[in-house]
């Protein structure tokens, strides 16, 4: 077997990857850095008795996977305000704010550093797949996404090649169906097009142009506010929304980050002193084609700005 400390590096090495994984899991980053820490002791600790009859990276994929079930077998499924509710009136005011484990949190930037940027990084995909069972779930994402073979996969759960594949087959029929029931289009990777567009977007919001904002979503576009069980669809509710609840955006700054793949804002309204901005929001940009699909605006600044390394606040008038 190799050296210890060689391969407790190559361990260490896995932690980003696996960050990945277990965020797509239990689809929370403050849970994800929990449950990578304490596969990584696991791993430590079980080092002078791996075999090497799996690649070291299956090994801790195991312990990772266990990890995660036995988190889920604990908690509650996260989801998006659209799994809870239907979609309300834009001049709605969000209510009281539910418990935090019950949210899909964001991801700063892409949490498997793919090569290219896909779907199984975006908002909605890790929340489709909390609808999925652990064990398909994890299937699912090892072999799709990671790339596992069906008889590694067999191998990490103790089951066969042609169970993991009947898993999977039911994993993305259930994906297939969630997406058809809620009309949800595939996102597009962030390329040139969509980060002009956000940029169009930062722009407009700032100087809250309702009319460059209506041009910039889609028809159906949806804005929700984790973590209120509220959600709106369609261009005019959100412009109610924007003009009614939410006017004090008005005059806000946004400062550019990227979660989960996708564009994402610092956003800071002004503050009641007029020396600054204070914290307000995250938001996340989701885009199709030309158009905005989906804007999620994270409230959890206390949290979340510092792992998008976004300021505490931004001076100025």
């Amino acid at each position: 077997m190799e050296d210890h400390e060689d391969a407790a590096a190559r361990l260490e090495g896995y932690r980003r990857e696996l960050t990945g994984y277990c965020y797509r899991m239990l689809g929370s980053v403050f849970e994800a850095d929990d449950a990578v820490q304490e596969t990584m002791i696991r791993a430590w600790r079980s080092l002078d008795r791996f075999e090497e009859r799996s690649s070291l990276r299956s090994w801790v994929y195991r312990i990772a996977t266990n990890v995660c079930l036995d988190a889920l077998a604990a908690g509650k499924r996260r989801a998006r305000p659209m799994d809870l509710c239907g979609p309300t009136s834009g001049a709605t005011s969000p209510g009281a704010a539910l418990e935090a484990g019950v949210w899909i949190e964001p991801y700063p930037g892409d949490p498997a550093e793919l090569a290219v940027a896909d779907e199984s990084v975006r908002l909605a995909f890790v929340a489709a797949l909390q609808h999925l069972p652990p064990k398909q779930r994890a299937t699912l994402i090892l072999r799709e996404v990671l790339g596992f073979s069906a008889a590694e996969v067999a191998d990490l759960h103790g089951s066969t090649a042609a169970s993991v594949n009947s898993a999977l087959q039911r994993a993305r029929a259930t994906l297939a169906a969630r997406r058809t029931e809620a009309g949800e289009p595939a996102a597009a990777p962030a390329g040139t097009v969509q980060l002009a567009l956000a940029e169009r977007y930062a722009a407009a919001f700032s100087r809250f142009d309702m009319e460059e904002l209506n041009m910039l979503l889609h028809v159906d576009a949806t804005l929700s506010l984790p973590p209120y069980a509220m959600w709106m669809r369609g261009a005019g509710d959100i412009r109610a929304w924007l003009t009614g609840p939410a006017i004090g955006c008005r005059g806000s700054r946004l400062v550019p980050a990227v979660a989960n793949g996708s564009p994402a804002f610092g956003q800071y309204r002004p503050s009641a002193d007029g020396t600054g901005f204070d914290p307000w929001a995250l938001q996340v940009i989701e885009v199709h084609d030309d158009r905005i699909t989906g804007i999620s605006f994270f409230r959890d600044t206390e949290r979340l700005f510092p792992i998008f390394g976004l300021p505490a606040r931004v001076d100025g008038r």
